[in-house]
């Protein structure tokens, strides 16, 4: 591995990483950024564990720590991550994901599935509304492809038969995590709820509005949030460093 990068955003789903696009343009104009995307195989079963080892042998031989962050499912593996490979992370920012990480968009759709009498076109076209707003009658076709593609492309271990949940809790690195106030899967309460495992390091910060894609309406918005968290834990960084040597 010969570049370098500051941060390594990952993309577990293929058909979703075009949402992550505009925020990692406006990042890239202030750090080196790199796109680690994981590929669920098709003849194996749904794995976060699988996609946290692949991730470990991508950055096994990295000689620095590095920003790692994620949205939604890519973000539960970066927090799966940076529990178990502290040391590869500097930091951790988290998007869209619940304080239960199993908590995404496809434990929804599944529970939607589970307690009314709706098909599967059905609950995605409810899905699209409540993950992008009202949209025209072409875009919300299209984005029914994408969310029905995503359900099969995704490593997510939810299905109709069961749905899972991930170990709760913090990291000992400097974490962030962002949400939406109009975001129906990770709203609110499930947003503050993090509070129970924050660090005096640690920030919480929520967007207005965007649903759950809010990265997507708002990259300059989130960015700047992004990037502030950043430069702010290199600052500390610094002092350590002047209070190291002036010992």
């Amino acid at each position: 591995m010969s570049e370098l990068f500051d941060v390594l955003w990952l993309n577990a789903s293929p058909i979703l990483k075009r949402f992550d696009r505009p925020l990692l343009q406006y990042i890239a104009g202030y750090m080196e950024v790199a796109q680690w995307e994981y590929y669920q195989p098709k003849d194996e079963a749904s794995s976060i564990d699988q996609a946290v080892g692949a991730l470990y042998e991508f950055l096994e031989t990295y000689p620095h720590a590095v920003h790692l962050g994620g949205h939604g499912i890519s973000g539960a593996i970066a927090l799966s991550f940076a529990r178990q490979y502290p040391k590869k992370v500097r930091s951790l920012t988290l998007l869209a994901v619940a304080s239960q990480p199993a908590n995404n968009w496809q434990a929804h759709y599944y529970v939607q599935r589970q307690l009314f009498n709706m098909s599967r076109e059905q609950v995605l076209v409810h899905s699209v509304r409540s993950l992008f707003g009202n949209q025209p009658a072409s875009t919300t076709k299209k984005l029914l492809a994408v969310l029905d593609k995503d359900l099969v492309q995704s490593p997510c271990e939810h299905s109709l038969f069961k749905l899972v949940n991930l170990p709760k809790g913090g990291v000992s690195m400097p974490m962030m995590v962002c949400g939406s106030n109009t975001d129906p899967v990770v709203n609110p309460s499930a947003l503050q709820d993090w509070v129970n495992w924050l660090k005096p390091e640690d920030q919480l910060w929520e967007c207005p509005k965007g649903y759950h894609f809010f990265h997507y309406f708002y990259p300059q918005e989130v960015g700047e949030q992004m990037i502030s968290f950043w430069q702010r834990q290199q600052l500390l960084s610094n002092v350590k460093i002047e209070i190291e040597i002036f010992k």
